[in-house]
């Protein structure tokens, strides 16, 4: 009999330690930041500030890690069983051109992007935040910078090495401060979560000579979060940030949510699996203006579509799921999608024109 308990002993003690080991695998590997962190900044000293009652147009873009047009990856069909892994190098650099062209083309004075890899695997370990920035000259010398997918290595069968998603920001003027708030977490078991998405809030501040601020914000909320609370958490926990940013301030990026049920009716049975009847997002659309405008979104006016499926059996611009919305008080004119054919993106960029305070 104690034979026996002293074999029970040593498994049980191989076990607690083989949990220990793996525990800390884990945490080697993956990302663990902190609820609110300063995030990277990049700004040269003496870079101008904004004008009291300037102009500033804002750009929004998902540009999907620069991925390109004429991929099904593994994540865009409901199965998950998508062809494609990565993105080809000379898809890459043609996107990177198509990027910037864009960007010169509209001319804004801050960039939000999403969907900006630095460090992944399956886009060859680059800082696309860097080329952006690089080929756009001086343009923009201020950047911020904030991780909300990031590992050492994900042993995912369609991933199998580094992660290194960010959202970005290029600005014209002085950036003050970028802060990142953590949103969060998807469901699932503590080993799935801790390589899944860290979902986050890049906020920057931007002086005016009035002494006043105008703080950008973007977000890239979950997907693919049906039958949990995922979204209805995350958006909270967005409107409580908004609720705490003094001054003026805009917040943009793809919501993965649509805004209205006409929106979701007029989706496809496999696509509306993606989102539910009554959106999550009800609490920012009741409390805030935003564009595009739930009457805009209703018409079914496909100029306010913003995301264009990879998915085959889709085969065209189908929903809005990206928006800008205003803290009160703050003027918003010469909103738009802009629709670029054959697309750059599986979304399209979104412009504004707010005034400085």
């Amino acid at each position: 009999m104690r034979r026996v308990l002293r074999v029970l002993v040593k498994l049980v003690a191989g076990l607690a330690m083989l949990a220990l080991v793996l525990t800390g695998v884990v945490w080697f590997l993956t990302y663990h930041p902190d609820p609110v962190e300063a995030a990277e900044t990049t700004c040269p000293k003496g870079t101008p500030e904004l004008r009291s009652g300037q102009d500033v147009r804002v750009m929004s873009w998902n540009v999907q890690y620069l991925a390109g047009r004429g991929y099904v990856f593994y994540y865009d069909l409901p199965d998950g069983d998508g062809p494609d892994k990565r993105p080809s190098r000379e898809s890459i650099a043609r996107t990177l051109d198509e990027v910037v062209r864009v960007i010169k083309q509209e001319e804004p004075d801050v960039v939000l992007l999403q969907e900006v890899d630095r460090g992944s695997s399956r886009t060859d370990g680059a800082d696309q935040l860097a080329l952006i920035k690089a080929q756009l000259g001086g343009a923009y010398p201020c950047t911020a910078a904030a991780f909300y997918h990031k590992a050492r290595f994900v042993p995912h069968p369609k991933i199998m090495g580094s992660v290194g998603m960010s959202l970005g920001v290029l600005s014209r003027t002085r950036i003050d401060k970028a802060t990142r708030y953590q949103l969060p977490h998807i469901c699932g078991d503590p080993v799935t979560v801790a390589f899944n998405f860290d979902r986050a809030v890049l906020a920057v501040e931007l002086p005016v000579d009035s002494g006043e601020t105008l703080t950008a914000m973007e977000t890239h909320l979950d997907a693919f979060a049906q039958g949990c609370d995922t979204m209805q958490r995350q958006v909270k926990a967005v409107e409580g940030i908004l609720d705490k940013t003094e001054g003026a301030w805009l917040i943009s990026g793809d919501f993965n949510l649509l805004a209205t049920d006409k929106a979701y009716a007029r989706l496809g049975k496999v696509q509306r699996g993606y989102f539910s009847p009554h959106t999550e997002l009800t609490p920012l659309l009741g409390d805030y203006s935003h564009f595009p405008t739930n009457r805009e979104i209703d018409s079914g006016n496909p100029a306010f579509f913003t995301h264009f499926p990879n998915d085959p059996s889709v085969g065209h611009p189908d929903r809005t799921i990206d928006y800008f919305f205003y803290s009160p008080g703050l003027r918003a004119t010469h909103e738009e999608v802009r629709q670029d054919r054959p697309k750059i993106s599986d979304h399209f960029a979104m412009l504004t024109t707010v005034t400085a305070p």
